[in-house]
């Protein structure tokens, strides 16, 4: 006589919700997956207008731009690959400042804290983790017609 076999409940799997990390003040996404440079749009010959046409840029765009400055100021990046977003006064600093930040390895900037100080104008600055030494950046961006441009930049 054979025996019955009992059917057997199967285990019930559910998602394990991930834990939050330490909350040091800034959240933090996961890296890009650009090894070591961030991942902007090559250069367009039309006019750089984040969201509609004069309206002020988001965060994610004012950090891509501000991570954008913080690797070019460690050399990591080649500072043509922002040219487009910056008035030539302040790409031709960007570019005789040349090595401003030192660091072993690759800089991470934190969520930028933007003012309006006037309408058409955006100033925000910026933690640049750079290992065991941060960083300030200070970004100016005025808007010239409908696009958005930095017209001076600062460190620290």
């Amino acid at each position: 006589m054979a025996s019955r076999l009992r059917p057997v409940p199967l285990p019930r799997v559910t998602l394990t919700p991930l834990p939050d990390p330490p909350y040091d003040g800034e959240q933090r996404g996961p890296e890009p997956a650009t090894h070591g440079a961030l991942a902007l749009a090559p250069a367009d010959p039309r006019p750089l207008v984040w969201g509609p046409p004069g309206s002020v840029p988001d965060e994610r765009h004012l950090r891509h731009l501000g991570q954008a400055l913080a690797e070019i100021l460690t050399g990591r990046r080649p500072p043509e690959t922002v040219s487009d977003r910056l008035t030539e006064r302040a790409y031709a600093e960007l570019v005789r400042a040349g090595l401003m930040i030192h660091t072993t390895g690759r800089p991470l900037v934190g969520v930028p804290h933007v003012t309006q100080p006037r309408e058409g104008a955006i100033e925000m600055c910026l933690l640049v983790h750079c290992g065991e030494r941060s960083h300030v950046l200070a970004l100016r961006l005025e808007r010239r017609g409908v696009q958005w441009l930095c017209t001076d930049f600062e460190t620290a």
